[in-house]
């Protein structure tokens, strides 16, 4: 996989990390409901931002194949 390919992947896998790390430090110090809801919404942007690393590897991955 050329260098740029692995950037790609690795950027958006990091993006996942970071997305779930900040999700989880407010679902875990968060009191009030705004926090709360921070957390959820943080939580709901993971699960997209996961989505879209998954059809990242997976397209890159069909293309490689050929």
């Amino acid at each position: 996989m050329p260098n740029f390919d692995r950037i790609v992947v690795a950027v958006a896998l990091i993006v996942v990390l970071i997305i779930l790390v900040r999700g989880l430090k407010s679902f875990f110090v968060g009191g009030n409901i705004d926090e709360k809801r921070k957390s959820n919404k943080l939580m709901q942007l993971r699960v997209f931002a996961q989505f879209i690393a998954i059809i990242i590897i997976m397209a890159l991955a069909y293309f490689y194949k050929k």
